[in-house]
């Protein structure tokens, strides 16, 4: 009969099999706020001895001008890793056990969630069953955010009104390419920019060089 499968794809493998610091660690991690916790390190007492039998080996041939053979080496961890992946399934099964006491499973979305992240009351992770207090407080705000941009929306619109949308703007200034942000003068080099084509005063056609209205005298 096979064994149910937990975590399956919420938690990382911090396991090492070869050198003196080899063992077995797990990092699970809260589907919702992706906390994670991370089981107790178990030493591979064998990879250890295999790292250490190394670099004895090595110690011990360059007190005497040689060098360890890779034979040596691959021995140590053939014998390391003979064994390492029943030890490795044994340690990740304790590792789920230990686990399962910090994670809940939702019944409805099958997520493991922290005990932060559980609404102990319904049975159910928050994302399927939110804190009620929460969502109200959270529900009150938006509200009040939506009402003052509809009332700043409702500002700008009657500020609008007075915008002249038919006179021509220069974004950007031709002589030195600094954003003019629609002004009739270039702050950055004073460049006389796009200017409007009628006359604000009488509506008459204005000449391109034109410095005053040649209808009415008003100044451009």
């Amino acid at each position: 009969m096979g064994t149910e499968i937990y975590f399956s794809n919420n938690y990382r493998d911090l396991c090492i099999e070869h050198g003196t610091g080899a063992g077995f660690q797990f990092e699970f991690n809260c589907s919702r706020c992706w906390d994670t916790w991370r089981s107790p390190f178990e030493p591979f007492r064998a990879g250890q001895v295999a790292g250490w039998l190394s670099r004895g080996v090595n110690a011990a041939w360059s007190l005497i001008g040689g060098s360890a053979t890779q034979g040596v080496t691959n021995a140590a961890d053939g014998l390391a890793g003979a064994s390492f992946g029943s030890q490795r399934d044994a340690a990740f099964t304790r590792a789920i056990e230990n686990a399962r006491s910090h994670f809940n499973r939702c019944p409805r979305c099958t997520s493991y969630v922290c005990a932060r992240c559980w609404n102990a009351g319904q049975g159910l992770c928050l994302n399927c069953s939110p804190d009620t207090a929460a969502e109200a407080q959270a529900a009150q705000q938006r509200g009040l955010n939506d009402m003052v941009a509809q009332r700043a929306y409702d500002a700008g619109q009657q500020q609008g009104a007075g915008y002249d949308v038919t006179s021509p703007r220069q974004l950007v200034c031709p002589n030195c390419r600094t954003e003019t942000r629609g002004g009739a003068f270039c702050h950055g080099c004073g460049h006389r920019l796009a200017q409007t084509t009628n006359c604000a005063s009488c509506h008459a056609a204005l000449p391109d060089d034109a410095a005053f209205c040649p209808s009415c005298g008003t100044r451009r």
